[in-house]
């Protein structure tokens, strides 16, 4: 099966119920069409984010919390990894989701992130476009 990280750009799109490519990806992850590999350091930045005032208004509570829930307890759950080299050389704050990528074994990376898409990377990251493509494809 198909394993993914989603970077938390797209989960936090995913949570605002905004129609397009983010949500109809986490829709496919509900039904069960590609694992999903998180971390602890993940769910603790799309908290934040998801905390900040500006996104909270636009949030109910109780929908993050839920959503929140179904990615620790569904999700394929890992300890953080270390981070022992530079992966993504634009941006180092990306590192940890290739590190986690890799360490999940998963398959690709799902991001907006310019810095992440036009890197040299293994496992290669996909716009949430592209992504859902190659899980059409897939099907």
């Amino acid at each position: 099966m198909l394993r993914v990280v989603l970077d938390v750009n797209v989960l936090v799109s995913a949570a605002l119920d905004r129609p397009g490519s983010p949500a109809r990806i986490v829709q496919e992850w509900y039904a069960g069409a590609f694992e999903l590999v998180v971390s602890p350091r993940l769910l603790e930045e799309l908290r934040d984010v998801l905390g900040r005032p500006k996104i909270e208004r636009r949030v109910s509570v109780p929908h993050v919390s839920d959503f929140l829930a179904a990615l620790e307890s569904t999700g394929i759950l890992l300890a953080d990894p270390p981070l022992a080299e530079r992966l993504v050389p634009s941006d180092p704050d990306d590192d940890y989701l290739v590190a986690l990528a890799r360490a999940g074994r998963a398959h690709v990376i799902v991001s907006g992130d310019t810095d992440l898409l036009e890197a040299d990377i293994e496992p290669p990251a996909l716009s949430p476009r592209a992504f859902l493509a190659r899980l059409a494809d897939i099907s």
